[in-house]
């Protein structure tokens, strides 16, 4: 048996059958752990959703945050669905849409597992959670996600502010919350988001620090593995393992084995288009 966790997909379905090609993946006796953003951007989002749905007895999702936009746009109605691009388009307005995202609307933000020593993410955490924090800070938003009250939580969950602070509540708690674990990059000692930060580490503003170098910050128990950060590409450092590494931007789809002490990496070629033009960012 073997535990892989692959990085963002982001719609490129072909990349995703290759790469289970190349580390032969057996859903008899293996399980993948997926870092999020299973759509968007890459063409085959509808494509990437079935594939992954049918292997959801072998794998383990966190949601990203075009996971959770793609959710909401699920709830608006017809005519507001056909304004968003052509790759999200195809899945909300599909046949089997409803049970695709009924079945990711019950995915988790963070997952832990202490037997194995790892714990999954999208994109970060703020630096004084330590794991039990984070999980506590997780199942709290999970709740509403899984329950009567998603659709309050998916027109309430947009925008950059509050950054988080305990003393939160309401939507405003939730959403800072959900900027954490699926939009973090850069923030400050005291845990400020940077949200319009979003290339690689030496080109930000002075005073922050990518969420997994920030001084002081908690003691963690387990090993972290996320994705989210595309111009990061693949750092494992910190006790991090940040495996998203641009397959939609004509980079490379990374899986990272867990079940192992030696660090197992394997990658195949993303999207057949160019990278985006030199100084240009990719957007959250």
């Amino acid at each position: 048996m073997s535990v892989w966790a692959i990085g963002d997909l982001q719609g490129c379905y072909d990349a995703t059958q290759r790469l289970l090609e190349k580390i032969r993946f057996d859903p008899a006796q293996d399980r993948l752990w997926f870092c999020g953003d299973l759509v968007n951007r890459g063409g085959q989002s509808l494509e990437t959703l079935r594939l992954v749905h049918s292997l959801r007895e072998h794998c383990v999702v966190v949601l990203g945050n075009h996971d959770l936009s793609l959710l909401a746009i699920g709830e608006r109605s017809p005519e507001e669905q056909r304004k968003v691009n052509p790759d999200l388009q195809r899945v909300v307005l599909a046949d089997d849409a409803r049970m695709l995202l009924d079945w990711l609307r019950m995915q988790k933000l963070l997952h832990v597992d202490r037997d194995l020593g790892w714990m999954m993410v999208h994109a970060g955490l703020a630096p004084k959670w330590t794991t039990t924090l984070a999980e506590k800070h997780a199942r709290e938003v999970e709740a509403q996600l899984h329950g009567n009250g998603y659709r309050k939580l998916f027109r309430n969950m947009y925008g950059d502010k509050p950054n988080w602070a305990p003393h939160l509540s309401g939507h405003d708690r939730s959403r800072a919350i959900i900027n954490v674990l699926t939009r973090m990059r850069y923030c400050t000692p005291r845990g400020r988001m940077a949200i319009e930060e979003k290339g690689a580490p030496g080109r930000q503003a002075q005073g922050l620090y990518p969420w997994y170098e920030v001084p002081g910050r908690a003691e963690r128990d387990l090993k972290i593995v996320c994705g989210h950060w595309s111009t990061l590409g693949l750092m494992i450092g910190h006790g991090v393992h940040a495996i998203d590494t641009g397959a939609v931007w004509g980079g490379k789809l990374t899986a990272l084995q867990l079940d192992t002490d030696e660090i197992r990496l394997v990658q195949v070629h993303g999207r057949d288009v160019p990278p985006p033009p030199k100084g240009e960012l990719p957007k959250d």
